[in-house]
């Protein structure tokens, strides 16, 4: 994981009440999980799911995995947790992994609670003036994007092809808004980096 998106996770955890149990969607067993953020600290229960359960990952000196588990699951089908579970929701790089996230977005509508904050964040298209870039001035971020729109064909820039184990969608902050957060309330959505990374923030309305 970038350290820019472990970054801004933090930073969007440590402003808000995270609750008593927190669930990540393709946890790890390394110091990639954003279940090892700091702001986490608090929650009385950290849960994390993969396809295996995270066996393909090497634990490295800086695993903590001892501080949380992860439950061999899909997040299409999250039969091992109840309805109303969980006060955070957090994802990061997955959806665009996910054949069907759509069934995905609806399990984590079960699981959470009314309430619960969600944080999802996948590679993406955006227009190049809507990127927050982190200590770039507005003026100098402005003036490259001018630059940008004059020198390149019209198009976006996104990542490229990452086959784990396929790489079926980008998204849009229209995609987020309408279609992964569609339902929720205080919805927030933006972009960072080149090519873009889009952020989704939202609490479950139930």
């Amino acid at each position: 994981m970038q350290p820019e998106v472990f970054q801004e996770f933090e930073k969007i955890l440590a402003q808000r009440d995270v609750g008593e149990r927190v669930l990540e969607i393709g946890a790890v067993p390394t110091s990639d999980s954003l279940l090892n953020i700091k702001s986490l600290s608090v929650a009385v229960e950290r849960v994390g799911i993969n396809l295996d359960g995270g066996e393909s990952y090497q634990a490295g000196s800086a695993n903590r995995v001892n501080e949380y588990r992860i439950v061999k699951a899909d997040a299409n089908r999250m039969d091992c947790f109840e309805d109303n579970t969980f006060d955070t929701v957090l994802c990061n790089s997955v959806f665009e992994h996910d054949k069907f996230f759509w069934k995905s977005i609806a399990e984590i509508q079960r699981v959470a609670r009314n309430g619960a904050l969600v944080v999802i964040a996948t590679p993406g298209y955006d227009d190049m003036e809507n990127i927050r870039l982190a200590n770039v001035p507005r003026d100098v971020q402005d003036n490259f994007c001018a630059n940008f729109r004059r020198e390149i064909p019209p198009g976006t820039v996104t990542m490229r092809v990452h086959n784990w184990p396929g790489d079926f969608y980008r998204f849009s902050p229209q995609a987020y808004r309408e279609v992964l957060f569609a339902g929720m309330r205080d919805v927030e959505v933006y972009s960072i980096m080149i090519p873009p990374r889009i952020f989704g923030i939202g609490y479950v309305v139930k």
